[in-house]
């Protein structure tokens, strides 16, 4: 059975702004204080979670995405008709303006 790899305990003073800082970051990335910490001196990337906005833009893209498809499928079965090519293509220019709305945050 593998040895428990031994834990040290580290005691750190910060300022006021300081830890609030810390704690804003660590909140923004979804992470605990310690965790945050860790990722740090580990090197690993620490990202800010996507906001709001950019959950219901994904969404709204994952939906679309979903249309499109369905158009798909029924052109590749041969019962499309012209207009849901037409709708396709609506659809999809709809994700091109969604992504860059994206892109210009």
């Amino acid at each position: 059975m593998a040895e428990k790899e031994k834990t040290h305990h580290l005691h750190i003073e910060l300022t006021q702004q300081q830890y609030q800082l810390l704690r804003w970051q660590a909140r923004e990335c979804g992470l605990t204080k310690r965790a945050f910490l860790v990722r740090l001196i580990e090197g690993k990337p620490v990202k800010a979670r996507p906001s709001q906005e950019i959950r219901a833009l994904r969404t709204e893209i994952h939906h679309i995405g979903n249309n499109i498809n369905q158009i798909a499928r029924s052109v590749n079965a041969g019962i499309a008709r012209p207009e849901d090519a037409k709708r396709g293509l609506y659809l999809l220019d709809q994700v091109y303006e969604l992504m860059y709305q994206v892109a210009k945050k």
